[in-house]
């Protein structure tokens, strides 16, 4: 697997920037020429990871997220972190439906949704405190090809 290009964006953990992260990620994902049907998985992944983190991370004070795109010759590798409360158990956060929010109508498919989209989901504390999402998504076309100069 050959690094083809690399992005780091940091922004506030704030709701209005979740459509920013995604169509960010989704904006440098072009240059791999993916498919619309990868497109829009990552930009669902991606919308996921950043929600989760603007809903639980910072429930006291303000933060930022902070996501880490690699390209490579065979797919990319999204890291989404925040620097929050964390997640006591990451097992029972996958678990389909369940929330730490349930009186904010939260559906606690958020992990869910990002496996189903994407090749791989892993978890991870971020430092002490904070949670560190990795997502890939491999594409079905190797586009080392497209790449001008590659």
């Amino acid at each position: 697997m050959r690094t083809i290009n690399e992005m780091e964006i940091k922004f506030k953990a704030i709701s209005i920037n979740e459509g920013f992260a995604r169509s960010a990620i989704a904006a440098f994902c072009i240059q791999a020429n993916p498919s619309v049907d990868e497109i829009t998985d990552i930009k669902t992944a991606v919308s996921e990871a950043v929600t989760n983190a603007v809903v639980h991370a910072y429930p006291l004070k303000d933060g930022d997220i902070t996501i880490r795109v690699k390209l490579y010759n065979t797919g990319v590798v999204i890291e989404i972190s925040d620097n929050g409360i964390g997640i006591d158990d990451f097992d029972k956060a996958r678990e389909p439906f369940y929330t730490t929010k349930p009186n904010e109508e939260r559906s606690g498919m958020g992990f869910t949704v990002m496996e189903s989209f994407m090749d791989s989901v892993s978890l991870q504390k971020n430092g002490k405190t904070g949670v560190l999402v990795k997502m890939e998504k491999i594409f079905k076309d190797n586009y080392s090809q497209t790449v001008a100069g590659v």
